[in-house]
């Protein structure tokens, strides 16, 4: 046994808590070659990647006390890829709504867009211009319940209009969360996405900007403004240094996670544990 100082990022006994049944299924399914050699512990490769997605480092510059940065690195991968990721971020979003007295499933959501610049590392093929806000880079779909909680999540070229990307979210809305029978989306939307949404049996309504100056939380909208906030509290997501489009929609899972986690158990940003006792060998 070897023991290390907490960082401000890893996750307490309580969140772990939370999701370890996520993950210890997830070890419990996996069999083959190489499988019975476990060395690393999963509640470290997870602070692992949550140290990459607040702190907004590469993976090669992961402190020496974590596990190796291509281990964590592959398993970030492995859970993006078999939804592991998306499974935690779903059963945290339902908790959220549980814990704020509403039903697991929502009745109403909003859907907006996120324009960031990407690094160099991302190939042009997968990065595009934001005519509007002249930014060169991707774009962030996403669509949340009235809670500002993710119910789906498109990552894309910037230079794919709000309503294409629209219509693709409302179809893994409408297969996802099919209670949901409103969207609330502003003025960027063109018509085709309130037929597209009225096919699917969701009424997509537009909510004006006020006229008069200065600035105003818009009705309904600003849940989403401030999910878009939450997510750049995660240096990782100031921009896109992701060079698949999925592993960006992960890391926005990620963050999401992190935030929901901290909420259900009252923490702030520094985690209450002194230390931290890490097995060399899982049992």
């Amino acid at each position: 046994m070897r023991v290390r100082r907490p960082y401000r990022s890893d996750v307490s006994d309580a969140r772990w808590a939370l999701i370890e049944p996520v993950f210890t299924a997830w070890r419990a399914r996996r069999t083959g070659p190489g499988t019975a050699a476990r060395v690393h512990d999963l509640r470290e490769i997870v602070n692992a990647i949550l140290y990459v997605n607040r702190t907004g480092i590469p993976w090669e510059y992961l402190p020496h006390d974590f596990p190796p940065y291509k281990t964590a690195c592959d398993y970030y991968a492995k859970w993006e890829a078999d939804g592991t990721t998306q499974q935690v971020h779903d059963l945290l979003r339902e908790k959220s709504r549980r814990f704020h007295g509403r039903s697991v499933e929502p009745t109403a959501a909003v859907v907006d867009t996120q324009s960031v610049k990407t690094s160099g590392n991302v190939a042009e093929a997968s990065q595009g211009i934001d005519a509007g806000k002249k930014i060169k880079g991707r774009q962030r779909h996403l669509i949340t319940d009235t809670l500002g909680l993710a119910l789906a999540v498109l990552v894309t070229a910037a230079n794919v209009h709000d309503t294409t990307g629209g219509k693709l979210l409302l179809d893994d809305l409408a297969a996802a969360h099919p209670s949901v029978t409103k969207v609330w989306a502003d003025g960027g939307y063109q018509n085709s996405i309130f037929n597209h949404g009225a096919r699917l049996g969701i009424d997509v309504q537009v909510v004006q900007r006020p006229r008069t100056k200065g600035f105003e939380p818009l009705p309904k909208r600003w849940v989403i403004e401030r999910t878009f906030g939450w997510l750049m509290q995660h240096r990782r997501l100031a921009r896109d240094y992701e060079a698949l489009p999925q592993r960006s929609r992960a890391m926005i899972h990620w963050a999401m996670a992190n935030k929901m986690s901290r909420a259900l158990t009252g923490e702030s940003a520094l985690t209450r544990r002194i230390e931290t006792v890490i097995p060399l060998a899982s049992a």
